[in-house]
């Protein structure tokens, strides 16, 4: 195991505030809104609080290291996914209400995609369990194949679990290292679409010229377009840069679908060791 349990539940709460923050402003343009704080309804029509298919394909996937004592099991995951697809499992009030084309096709034929269009985000924004196994970069890779089976998105998944892992273990984030040149970077260099390298890097953009995680996670979610996904990548960086208590109490009072979160967050409690 990598890391401690604690940053763990402050890695998939960083995650799901930041997925409830975005939900309302996805597919917004840059600037044509203001989020300073969690609110519901908007693009998605959904209460406030309400986080999407980044959350729940996170916790599916925290949900099989589990069940398969910490090994990758790609099989299993594939199955989780597919529960929550078609059954609701994992999702808030059991209703599925945005899904990326790449993971939709890919979970019904039962094969990752691999062609150039089919690098989306919708494997990096579930990888983060990851990091606290042993799973090889190997294992990242096949994981994040399920659906997305593209070189381009399986090394970004590789690349964001050994940052997770230095920040876990080294407690170097990525302002510190030399060959990530994103403090300072302009807001306007800083990519927020649906494609993975956007993602990768509006995420840790967002964490490098932030101090704190609301203003990070507000950052995300203000860069426009793939909102909670870029949130959500950036909650989950900084849920573990600032720990759990860092998280504004007001937004994890309004937070939904706690219950499935602390439901998969006590099964792991109990196999941590």
């Amino acid at each position: 195991m990598n890391g401690t349990f604690e940053q763990l539940r402050a890695a998939v709460y960083g995650q799901a505030v930041g997925d409830a923050l975005g939900v309302p402003y996805e597919f917004m343009p840059r600037d044509t809104f203001r989020c300073e704080g969690m609110t519901g309804y908007g693009t998605h029509n959904q209460p406030i609080g309400t986080w999407s298919d980044d959350t729940s394909m996170m916790l599916a996937t925290l949900d099989s290291l589990i069940a398969n004592e910490w090994q990758v099991n790609t099989e299993d995951m594939r199955e989780r996914y597919l529960a929550w697809l078609s059954n609701g499992e994992y999702a808030i009030d059991g209703r599925v209400f945005d899904c990326g084309r790449t993971v939709s096709i890919a979970l019904q034929q039962r094969v990752g995609l691999s062609g150039e269009r089919d690098n989306g985000n919708g494997s990096l924004m579930r990888i983060m369990p990851l990091a606290f196994a042993d799973a090889s970069a190997d294992d990242v890779r096949a994981a994040s194949a399920i659906t997305h089976a593209h070189a381009i998105s399986m090394d970004a998944c590789s690349s964001m679990v050994d940052v997770l892992r230095d920040g876990l273990i080294k407690g170097i984030w990525p302002q510190e290292l030399d060959d990530e040149p994103l403090r300072g970077m302009p807001r306007d260099e800083v990519g927020s679409s649906g494609f993975v390298k956007d993602t990768y890097e509006a995420a840790l953009w967002c964490l490098a010229n932030t101090d704190d995680y609301a203003s990070c996670v507000l950052a995300a979610v203000n860069l426009g377009d793939d909102t909670d996904t870029t949130a959500a990548v950036a909650g989950y960086l900084a849920g573990i840069k600032y720990g759990f208590d860092a998280i504004p109490a007001q937004w994890l009072a309004v937070l939904r679908g706690r219950e499935f979160i602390e439901d998969v967050l006590g099964r792991t409690e109990s196999a941590w060791h």
